[in-house]
């Protein structure tokens, strides 16, 4: 069988661990050329280890996605290296210690915004412009959030940046995808088992109380893997006709 992502270059941002680290190394697996970008640098580097190791084509750029100067060189690389950019994958992104807006501060709430919806807005620009100018077109995968959908799973800043990323999701495909050959669909994930709980420091009680009222304490809990699965999907030919959708992957958490 041939491999879904064979002859196609895709950045994936946030790679150097989580469900970054899993989605590019499904699409390595996948016959995909990578760059590889986070902030990073020795995880980012043992990923691209991992990955020529095994076969797989993948360079690597130590990228804040905050700064739009490391943005466009993020972008810039792919074309230099490889000559194209068929699929930009927004993965990248940092969580608030579910604080409710009374105690969100404004340094906390530009922080989150830069990373998870101003970082993935300037990276979807800057691929755009090469995307619209291929005869292929191109993939835009922004990995959102169920936090994107509801208000109570997490705090006011990322729930704010991941409603802005669906919207900005849907807006691309809307204007670009409709008119154009460049899709753009978003992933929701639920709980997944990565390294992101870790920057939970200090968790508002506020904010707290909402998730639990979610039932957040037996919501089922993914792996990356199944992420990967769904980035795989939506950046293959399987999804071609699925433009401007948002996939939840919470194990049925928000059906309930």
């Amino acid at each position: 069988m041939t491999a879904k992502l064979t002859n196609k270059v895709a950045i994936v941002t946030g790679a150097a661990s989580g469900m970054g680290k899993a989605i590019a190394e499904a699409y390595a697996r996948e016959g995909a050329r990578l760059v590889l970008a986070d902030i990073n640098a020795e995880s980012l580097a043992q990923v691209v280890d991992e990955i020529t190791q095994g076969g797989g084509t993948a360079t690597s750029i130590v990228t804040n996605m905050a700064q739009e100067a490391d943005v466009e060189a993020m972008i810039k690389q792919a074309t230099t290296t490889y000559g194209q950019l068929d699929i930009l994958v927004n993965n990248a992104g940092i969580m608030d210690n579910f604080k409710a807006v009374g105690n969100v501060t404004d340094e906390l709430w530009q922080r989150v915004l830069a990373i998870n919806l101003t970082g993935p807005f300037m990276a979807s620009r800057a691929a755009i412009r090469v995307m619209e100018d291929q005869e292929t077109g191109g993939v835009i995968i922004n990995n959102a959030s169920v936090g994107g959908l509801f208000g109570a799973r997490g705090g006011a800043a990322y729930a704010a940046s991941k409603h802005g990323l669906v919207g900005l999701t849907k807006n691309i495909a809307a204007t670009y995808g409709t008119f154009g050959n460049i899709r753009a669909n978003a992933i929701a994930p639920g709980g997944v088992a990565t390294n992101i709980g870790n920057s939970i420091t200090d968790p508002d009680p506020l904010g707290g109380q909402a998730i639990a009222a979610t039932g957040s304490q037996t919501a089922p809990m993914g792996q990356p893997e199944q992420i990967a699965n769904v980035a795989v999907f939506l950046a293959s030919d399987d999804s071609s006709f699925v433009n401007g959708d948002v996939i939840k992957a919470d194990g049925g958490w928000t059906a309930r």
